[in-house]
């Protein structure tokens, strides 16, 4: 794959973006009245060239309207939007070749042929010259473990298989821009390091900009410095994951089993004990704060089996934003935030 520089110039830019639908509603046995739903109100970023950013919200917040948006699929109905200086909505097919786009339920490979078939079909879809083709290809079945499959019939494959199947599919044109909503979704724990590990060489190799829509936080976590959160169709926070914490004054959990069941630990600086099942406790403590010194406090004073930290969710994280009248961090464009390590 080619390496493509990165920069400060915005490759994705919204200013007052709007998307209103018209929703009919039974009023009575005949008659319907007409009401508007904003899904997208007064949208405005900028993602520079190279950056990778985890947008991310509740379910109806707008999230997949702005991809549609940001694709063509969708016409905003206010506002104005550019893909690289293209506006999506009317010149679709031109954009298309500079984009990626892998919706997490849906596939873009064709059902009944082989994972190899969908690639060539691919291929002359795009027009890729043969040599970028094989080229791609080749990185791309290396990287994502993809060699065992290219036989199998799409429909023959795991959802993790597919989906890893579909990540290969969007890159082997050389886009640009990769949008990924929910990639991870259903996906087992060794599925979902794959896919990861996979985006975060792209796009340090490439220099691809990537728009990720997640409800796993550890997808942000691991692969995204910045974070935007949209909610009823606004923007309400941009900046990092630990300001977004810190702004929502949120609680991560650490999950402790112990050889032999105790009475709540207690004494841990920070922590407070939440809930205990046998050998096995529930720790809260700040979302801010390293969960490494309480795990060497706990291992030093309780016989530790293991432990794992679970993040508060996306939905929390935003009720707790609001609740505690949070203001939305901005994310100044021309600001380098490079992909996680």
């Amino acid at each position: 794959m080619g390496t493509v520089e990165t920069g400060a110039d915005p490759l994705i830019e919204l200013v007052d973006v709007e998307k209103v639908f018209t929703v009919r509603r039974r009023a009575g046995r005949l008659r319907r009245t007409r009401h508007e739903v904003r899904a997208v109100d007064g949208l405005t970023f900028q993602v520079p060239r190279g950056e990778m950013v985890g947008y991310i919200g509740p379910n109806g917040a707008g999230k997949s309207t702005t991809i549609k948006m940001l694709t063509g699929i969708l016409v905003p109905s206010g506002g104005r939007l550019r893909v690289a200086g293209i506006d999506p909505s009317k010149e679709r097919t031109r954009l298309a070749r500079r984009i990626g786009v892998v919706f997490g339920q849906r596939t873009t490979l064709w059902w009944d042929l082989p994972l190899k078939d969908s690639y060539e079909l691919v291929r002359r879809m795009y027009r890729v010259p043969s040599a970028v083709f094989r080229t791609n290809l080749a990185r791309c079945v290396e990287l994502l473990d993809l060699a065992p499959l290219l036989d199998v019939p799409v429909r023959q494959l795991s959802l993790g298989q597919r989906m890893r199947g579909d990540i290969a599919a969007a890159l082997l044109h050389d886009p640009e821009v990769l949008y990924l909503d929910e990639p991870t979704i259903g996906l087992d724990v060794v599925s979902k390091a794959r896919v990861r590990a996979f985006l975060r060489e792209v796009n340090a190799e490439r220099g691809t900009t990537v728009l990720l829509t997640t409800h796993d936080l550890t997808d942000i976590e691991q692969l995204c410095r910045r974070v935007m959160v949209i909610d009823h169709g606004h923007l309400v926070f941009d900046g990092d994951l630990d300001g977004l914490r810190a702004a929502a004054d949120g609680e991560r959990t650490l999950v402790v089993h112990l050889e032999r069941e105790l009475p709540p630990i207690d004494g841990i600086p920070g922590a407070r004990t939440v809930r205990v099942e046998g050998p096995r406790q529930w720790l809260a403590f700040p979302a801010t704060r390293s969960a490494a010194p309480l795990v060497t406090e706990i291992a030093a004073r309780y016989p530790l089996v293991d432990l794992s930290v679970r993040e508060p969710d996306i939905e929390t994280l935003i009720a707790e934003l609001y609740a505690g009248g949070g203001t939305v961090a901005r994310h100044e464009p021309g600001d380098e935030v490079p992909a996680a390590p």
